[in-house]
């Protein structure tokens, strides 16, 4: 299932004629196999395994030599976001890993906490880098890929929220909160207060967004959120204590968020490094 000389040039010229746009990015390109792109387009997929159950599948992209990255057991795959639109089609975000020699700022994106699956067609070798953690992998033979990759099903990234914003008062508790991740759920935000590793999920009552900030109502209080950096933002408990809360950028504390505040403990983000 490696490029062939002759399929990447073929695929230039075929599939843009006989292929469709995929209406649905979380089915593969391949889609059903009914035509000679969507044929080829199964040929130039990779498989790689670390030979414990785990499959990444580097599928060929329509009108494009980059990659679209799914992962799973075999059975089931899902659909890994690529983490920004310059970034290659074999890479994703994992802020839960951090390569401290990336580049902090390559077009817009913190190298740092990408991470990536490596193939090399010509060698016949794969590896997943999480961070500064590398594990080979084995190609899966092409017969035995396609097979298994007609058989399996494929579902949107199980991903389920997204941080929106982080603060921190003068006593050192964190005021985070979150939103969905999927386009559907984008407006479904959650408040969490606390210490360092003991956050605590607060139980909304009201939201209420607009070009001056954002109020997020809980029953412990509300937290009102200003979009101005040179303005503070408070937290106002029961209509009388106010708190200054000082903003901490989110993009710039990722590898914080995900691994030390406690929220997203044990949560499975759908890339290849959940299991490493």
């Amino acid at each position: 299932m490696n490029f062939k000389r002759f399929t990447a040039v073929a695929l230039s010229l075929v599939c843009g004629a006989s292929l469709a746009a995929d209406p649905d990015p979380v089915q593969p390109p391949w889609g059903k196999e009914e035509n000679l792109g969507q044929k080829m387009l199964m040929e130039a997929t990779s498989v790689c395994t670390d030979g414990k159950g785990h499959y990444v599948v580097l599928a060929a992209e329509e009108d494009s030599n980059d990659k679209r990255l799914y992962y799973g057991d075999g059975k089931a795959f899902v659909r890994v976001p690529s983490p920004g639109r310059y970034a290659s089609g074999n890479s994703f975000l994992e802020p839960r890993f951090f390569n401290k020699d990336s580049n902090p700022n390559f077009r817009g994106l913190d190298y740092r906490v990408i991470s990536a699956v490596l193939l090399d067609t010509k060698e016949h070798t794969c590896k997943l880098r999480c961070g500064e953690k590398e594990t080979p992998l084995t190609l899966v033979d092409g017969a035995e890929a396609a097979e298994m990759l007609r058989k399996a099903t494929y579902q949107p990234s199980p991903q389920k929220y997204v941080p929106h914003a982080l603060l921190r008062d003068t006593k050192g508790n964190y005021y985070f909160v979150d939103r969905g991740f999927h386009e559907a759920d984008q407006k479904s935000y959650r408040v969490f207060i606390g210490p360092r590793g003991t956050l605590k999920q607060q139980k909304m009552t009201n939201v209420v967004s607009d070009s001056k900030g954002e109020i997020f109502s809980t029953k412990k209080g509300e937290l009102r959120l200003v979009l101005d950096e040179e303005k503070t933002s408070v937290w106002i408990e029961n209509n009388k204590k106010s708190f200054e809360l000082r903003q901490v950028p989110v993009t710039e504390n990722l590898p914080l968020i995900y691994n030390d505040l406690g929220v997203y403990e044990g949560v499975r983000l759908g890339t290849p490094c959940d299991d490493q």
